[in-house]
């Protein structure tokens, strides 16, 4: 069996007036359907693609933001966001949807998939990646 790789997919875009963001997700199930390490980053306008409450109905667009909450069912469980690029916005975590999924290694608990980390520590993960797609 083939080794696992990991993959980090960063996320820089604002969710809505470009494709990225949707063709982010679509890429990150795929690569969860093969079994990778997947994880995600959220930085610059990126951050936007997490936030609560979003209502696209006036753009006339599709709201896909609820497909994040579905990626724990594919072990997609590491959301880091950037704290940085948060505070440059004037959001908060707070403003963040809830995402969050089960362990099955502690009868199920639910544990939050969204990390928050600061500029050093998000380039140090992005180095311990094998592959780094960015959108």
């Amino acid at each position: 069996m083939a080794q696992k790789k990991k993959f980090l997919y960063l996320n820089r875009k604002a969710p809505h007036g470009t494709i990225y963001a949707l063709e982010s997700l679509e890429v990150v199930l795929i690569g969860a359907a093969f079994e990778q390490d997947v994880s995600l980053a959220f930085l610059d306008d990126g951050v936007f693609q997490l936030m609560a409450g979003q209502d696209t109905a006036a753009a006339g667009m599709k709201n896909f933001s609820r497909t994040f909450k579905a990626l724990g069912d594919y072990d997609v469980r590491k959301f880091y966001v950037e704290r940085e690029s948060l505070a440059e916005r004037g959001l908060k975590v707070e403003d963040l949807m809830p995402i969050t999924y089960e362990d099955e290694n502690e009868d199920y608990a639910e544990k939050p998939s969204i990390h928050l980390v600061g500029r050093a520590e998000l380039a140090a993960i992005i180095a311990e990646q094998d592959v780094v797609l960015s959108f």
